[in-house]
Order: C-alpha cells, then structure tokens, then sequence
C-alpha cells in the first residue's frame, strides 16, 4: 500500500521511501496521540529518530537492531520527550535539541542546534529551521529531495494552521511570521510535512490559507 501518513495510537508504522535507501517511518504513540519518526539510510546503516515522545517498548522496537545514532526533540514540551531518557540510554544515541528548548529534557542535549544547521544521515542532509512562538526553540527539520522537500515541523505546523501560542498575540504573531517567511516563502508547494500530531499535508495545501490564519489570530 502506498503512504498515507494516517497513523493510530497502538496501530501499525506507516513507511515511505523518500529516496532510494531512505525511509521514514511514521508511528503514533501516547496519550496525546504524537507522532515519531523514524528515518533510516540503507547504505550507511544510520538511524535518526524524531521525537521520542512516549512508548519506549515500541519505539525501540521500531528502531529494531540496527544502531540509533541521534534523537531529535523539536521542543521542550513534555508530550514530546517521555520516552527520551529511556530510548536514549537504551541505544546510546546523540541528543539533539535547540539550546533554548534544552533544560527542560529529562536528559542533556549532546549535540545542540541552531537554526541554518545541517544533520547529517549518511549522505543525506537535514536543514534545521528554527520557528519560535510554540516555544522559544522549536525546530524544523528540512531533507531536499529531487521529487519534493519533505519538512519535520514538531508542533510549530499542522494542517489548518500553527501551533499553539495559547490566545497571545505577540507569540502568534511570532509564529505565523516564522512559518511564513522561513517555510511558506522559502519552499515549493509540492513540500510534504509531517507534524507533531495528526495527518501529514503540503505547503501548497495550505498556503491559500495564511491570510485566514492571520486574520483568525490562531
């Protein structure tokens, strides 16, 4: 069957190629119904796994016995790292987050990063985009490939619109000018996202909605 991104607490992975050799591989865990991602590079056998939000057992299960080489958390907020301390001591993984979202972690953050850094997956690069107004350090992680660009957003982009900044105006407003201006504005239509929770969409899908998501404030 082909990718959906339509995934189920307790149901199975949902897997895409996105270039030959490399795969991503979507898994809902949780009491709040979160997303993990796992990416994996057939010809250097690495492993980057995106959100170690809850469910040790089945991420480390989804890790299989190939090495985890890096834990991506895309910000500080607890439905996102529940399973990190036990998921990182397990595999021995690299912890990476932005150092503004960091000292909340039930562990240290080895490999910080910054907005307009690269991770490296064997041959492979992803482009951190720093969106602040969720939390001071969300990140994105951003792999080009020659089909589409494929974007891991955390809680910063959903479809229907951005993430919460809980009815203040300024982290709204904060928000909305990052995605517009470092997503929106900087990528083609045809670029895939995988949020934090829920279904996966396009930027050409929601583009035509910014301007409603201004005017809403939400």
């Amino acid at each position: 069957m082909s990718y959906t991104g339509d995934v189920a607490v307790g149901g199975p992975a949902d897997t895409r190629e996105l270039l030959p050799g490399l795969t991503v591989s979507k898994l809902a865990v949780g009491p709040y119904d979160n997303n993990a991602y796992l990416l994996r590079d057939a010809a250097s056998g690495e492993q980057l796994l995106i959100d170690a939000a809850a469910e040790p057992d089945r991420l480390l299960e989804l890790v299989g016995d190939r090495p985890l080489g890096r834990i991506v958390t895309t910000h500080r907020h607890q439905d996102h790292w529940q399973a990190l301390a036990e998921v990182a001591r397990a595999t021995s993984a690299a912890v990476t987050a932005h150092p503004r979202d960091a000292e909340p972690l039930p562990v240290p953050v080895t490999e910080p990063v910054e907005g307009g850094d690269v991770i490296t997956l064997g041959e492979h690069r992803l482009e951190v985009i720093h969106l602040r107004g969720h939390t001071p350090g969300g990140v994105a992680l951003l792999l080009r490939t020659p089909s589409r660009p494929h974007l891991f957003t955390g809680d910063s982009l959903f479809p229907g619109g951005v993430g919460n900044t809980w009815g203040d105006p300024k982290l709204f407003d904060r928000l909305l000018t990052d995605v517009t201006e470092r997503v929106f504005d900087a990528l083609p239509d045809e670029t895939w996202f995988y949020p934090g929770h829920g279904k996966d969409s396009t930027l050409g899908r929601e583009r035509p909605s910014l301007p409603l998501w201004r005017d809403r404030g939400w």
